[in-house]
């Protein structure tokens, strides 16, 4: 087990402050993340390092700074899941599907970030087309947890949650479908946030399960993650699904909170009452809800009959974009094409048989069957009902609660290769965080603790649409109530 603390780094705006201070610089920044990222190469986090990028930046940021034209991102150092657009940068989505790609454009997020004067470090591993919850999917190998190197670090965005802890960088951008920013987070000991689905643009993002995907973001502090989320959020004439409703000034707001405030929280009966979720990480949610009942707040155990139909209406509903999403990927127009084919159908058929990985094509095969004419009416429109369910019962739980918490996942991080011989077991890691995905409302994986192994244990807070303001107040209460 090695030691690594998250809560031992700097919040960005300490360190904005040491910059326009001239105590420090960008390229000093620059510098510590690479000296990082090559000190632990081994963990298997970056595909692609932009170093020349990287140090000419920071020398134009050093500049802005100096010349007091800086951006409100001026010295952040970021890593991007390989699954955004970055212009004349490498794009694969960790699959060899899309070896030698290079993107064309800016995604909306990268260029907001650009645009405020953030310095993008390189591209981090994933599962491959952000397929699974251990990172041990990806065309490249897995990514290791920097907690413990025999275990994974979460899926599919577990690299850009190692880089986070591991201060590779200072802040990371993932993607999360069904608790893929989340259950990373809460493996590695850091903050992951999943907004309300239409808050951020997914122009530029390559489409796993598109009415579900959501961009995210990794950091070791609340007030990171508000800045982010305020620069990458509002409306965008490339995505139509990007909601129009104004983005407010999170880290205003943050730095305004009350300590005084009392909410009103659900926590799930299930959760504590359940065999199937680790005794230690329903010790530390039973710890949690005694110390906000002692700190004056009304907690309140409840029972959501429809939590149990979350995973399968996800997984059927999700395969099915998917299915539909990765058509494009034919062996014809960009990346991998078979040497083996004689005509255009075996062309298609070979290159995307040897291209996609075995999980992304197993999910491929179910979303195609879902969608067939003899199965269409019986999973997926059937799916879609218990969608709308689980929406409309979540919707009427924030009329009498501010926030619901449960586990960001039943367990720990597992060992490599403990669930990859059985699907089912490793779909079961999404238990939690596939709800708020399911119902479009935004989540924040929160470090609470960590098991008697020394593996770190996080709370999932759950809040209304659009209440992002409030999830990161009542998440930076809940980790100074936990000291």
């Amino acid at each position: 087990m090695k030691e690594v603390s998250s809560g031992s780094y700097p919040r960005f705006s300490d360190l904005q402050s040491l910059l326009h201070q001239n105590k420090t610089s960008c390229l000093d920044r620059v510098r510590h993340h690479l000296s990082v990222i090559k000190s632990k190469s081994h963990l298997n986090v970056f595909l692609s390092v932009y170093e020349k990028d990287a140090l000419k930046k920071a020398e134009e940021v050093d500049q802005k700074i100096k010349d007091g034209k800086a951006g409100k991102l001026a010295g952040l150092v970021v890593g991007l899941k390989d699954v955004f657009s970055y212009k004349d940068h490498p794009l694969q989505a960790s699959s060899r599907i899309l070896d030698g790609f290079i993107a064309q454009y800016n995604a909306t997020i990268v260029q907001r970030l650009i645009d405020e004067d953030a310095i993008i470090i390189g591209r981090q591993n994933c599962d491959e087309f952000a397929m699974g919850s251990s990172n041990e999917n990806s065309a490249f190998g897995p990514t290791l947890n920097a907690v413990d190197e025999t275990r994974v670090p979460g899926g599919s965005s577990g690299a850009s949650a190692v880089a986070v802890l591991t201060d590779m960088c200072q802040v990371s951008i993932g993607s999360d479908t069904g608790g893929s920013v989340r259950q990373p987070a809460a493996f590695c000991g850091v903050l992951g946030l999943k907004p309300t689905y239409s808050r951020v643009s997914r122009y530029g993002l390559i489409a796993y399960g598109s009415s579900f995907d959501c961009v995210g973001i990794f950091g070791r502090s609340t007030e990171d993650l508000a800045l982010v989320l305020e620069v990458i959020a509002g409306k965008d004439e490339f995505d139509s699904t990007v909601s129009s409703k104004e983005v407010p000034e999170y880290t205003s707001l943050l730095s305004q909170t009350s300590g005084d405030k009392k909410y009103r929280i659900a926590y799930l009966n299930e959760s504590i009452q359940s065999d199937a979720i680790q005794s230690d990480i329903k010790t530390t949610l039973s710890s949690v809800i005694s110390d906000l009942t002692q700190a004056g707040h009304e907690v309140e155990g409840i029972d959501f009959p429809l939590m149990e139909y979350a995973l399968p209406a996800y997984y059927i509903l999700a395969t099915a974009e998917a299915s539909s999403n990765l058509s494009r990927f034919d062996g014809v127009r960009y990346g991998y094409r078979s040497d083996n084919t004689h005509d255009l159908a075996s062309l298609y058929r070979k290159s995307r048989a040897e291209g996609f990985g075995q999980e992304v094509k197993r999910r491929i095969l179910l979303g195609t069957f879902v969608l067939s004419a003899s199965y269409y009416d019986a999973y997926y429109n059937q799916a879609q009902k218990v969608r709308r369910m689980i929406k409309e019962q979540t919707k009427k739980l924030f009329n009498s609660f501010d926030f619901l918490i449960m586990p960001t996942a039943p367990t720990t991080a597992f060992k490599l290769g403990e669930h990859s011989e059985d699907p089912v077991e490793m779909y079961l890691a999404d238990l939690f965080s596939v709800h708020a995905n399911v119902a479009g409302v935004p989540a924040m994986s929160v470090p609470l603790g960590n098991d008697p192994d020394g593996l770190p244990i996080g709370l999932q807070v759950v809040a209304n649409d659009f209440e992002e303001a409030s999830l990161f107040q009542f998440s930076k209460l809940l980790m100074n109530l936990r000291g």
